[in-house]
């Protein structure tokens, strides 16, 4: 069985890793990772999910929207009159009205620890909490609401992954292939993992014909030594949108 791990970086870019076993395992059982509004990569909107297709972002209709739902960006900059461009999603996502209505209503009614109480506001704040988890299996198309964890954020996800899934599956023999435009989130934790269990970790190209991954180039680094493949979705670094379908269906 090919099991996937889809991170989703709300507002962020999205890092996919999956594990490769057999070439005809193509209705895998996905795990996702989803992470919370308080982490490090503070989260707001979903991201797509990796049988998604398309290999571009339209822009217009995705901006018509979702532009109106930030109130900061209907604000101007520099002489006043420019709108503002946000483009540092990667450190902090800004937040739709509905998410700070969302939390402003918490913390007016509510507001109390998940999971670890008894009296009426845990019990609203866990139930809120938990149906948040139910929106989300719909909204990825997840077998299972137990299938979705939230963690603080993609950095936490991704070495979640490493220290549970990879310290106990991955050994010498075994292959891990990253490409050369992933965060260092997704490329430290694998170094180090790879220095103490002796795995390789391959590395796929850039085009510059396409100003893009090589797609060919990563097909010809998958064999039966490959057991993890790990990419973002979307590059707020290179300006690219990697077309997720076709490199999960290798």
């Amino acid at each position: 069985m090919e099991i996937r791990f889809l991170i989703l970086a709300l507002g962020v870019q999205c890092a996919t890793a999956f594990t490769r076993q057999a070439p005809s395992s193509r209705r895998p059982r996905q795990i996702a990772l989803q992470q919370g509004a308080n982490g490090d990569d503070s989260s707001s909107t979903t991201t797509a999910t990796p049988s998604s297709q398309s290999t571009r972002i339209t822009g217009e209709t995705l901006a018509d929207r979702t532009r109106p739902d930030f109130e900061i960006l209907q604000r101007t900059v520099t002489d006043k009159k420019r709108p503002l461009i946000y483009l540092d999603s990667g450190a902090t996502s800004q937040k739709p009205k509905q998410v700070i209505e969302a939390l402003d209503n918490y913390y007016r009614t509510c507001n109390s620890n998940v999971h670890r109480g008894a009296h009426t506001l845990s019990r609203e704040a866990t139930a809120g909490y938990e149906a948040s988890r139910d929106k989300v299996t719909v909204f990825i198309g997840a077998s299972s609401r137990e299938e979705v964890i939230f963690t603080s954020g993609a950095t936490e996800a991704i070495n979640l992954i490493v220290q549970t899934y990879g310290r106990s599956q991955l050994g010498p023999d075994d292959e891990v292939v990253l490409t050369v435009a992933e965060h260092h989130a997704n490329f430290v934790p694998w170094q180090i993992l790879a220095e103490e269990k002796g795995f390789k970790i391959r590395f796929v190209k850039l085009d510059p014909e396409i100003g893009g991954l090589d797609l060919e180039q990563m097909e010809s680094l998958l064999n039966e030594n490959t057991k993890i493949v790990g990419f973002q979705h979307v590059s707020n670094v290179m300006a690219f949108v990697n077309p997720v379908q076709d490199m999960v269906a290798m």
